[in-house]
C-alpha cells in the first residue's frame, strides 16, 4: 500500500470520526432541548394543578374546623346543662333552707 493510500485512508477515517463527534453533538443537543421541554411541560401541569391543591386544602381545613367547631359545641352544651343541673339543685337547697328559715327562725342548722 503506497504513501498516498494510506493518506487517503487516514483523511477519510478523520472525516468519518468528525461526522460521528458531529452526530453525537446534535443527538445530545437534541436530548437536552427535549428534556428542557418535558422539564417545562412537567412545571406547567404543576402550575395548572396549583388551583385543585389550594381548594383541596381548603377543604380539608375547613372540614377540619367544622369538626373542632362541632366538638366545642357538643363540650358546651353538656358544661351548660351540668351547670344548670347545678343551678337548680343549688335553688332548690336554698328554696327548702328559706323555707325553713321561714318556718322556724330560731332553728341553727
Amino acid at each position: 500500500m503506497g504513501m498516498d493510500q494510506t493518506l487517503k485512508l487516514l483523511l477519510d477515517a478523520e472525516m468519518r470520526a468528525e461526522q460521528i463527534a458531529k452526530q453525537a453533538d446534535k443527538a445530545r443537543e437534541q436530548l437536552i432541548q427535549s428534556a428542557l421541554q418535558e422539564a417545562r411541560a412537567e412545571e406547567e401541569r404543576f402550575e395548572t394543578r396549583i388551583p385543585e391543591l389550594h381548594q383541596s386544602f381548603r377543604e380539608k381545613a375547613e372540614a377540619r374546623a367544622d369538626q373542632t367547631i362541632s366538638e366545642l359545641k357538643r363540650r358546651f352544651d353538656e358544661r351548660h346543662t351540668q351547670l344548670r343541673d347545678l343551678a337548680e339543685a343549688r335553688e332548690e337547697e336554698a328554696l327548702e333552707a328559706a323555707f325553713n328559715l321561714l318556718l322556724d327562725p330560731d332553728a341553727d342548722d
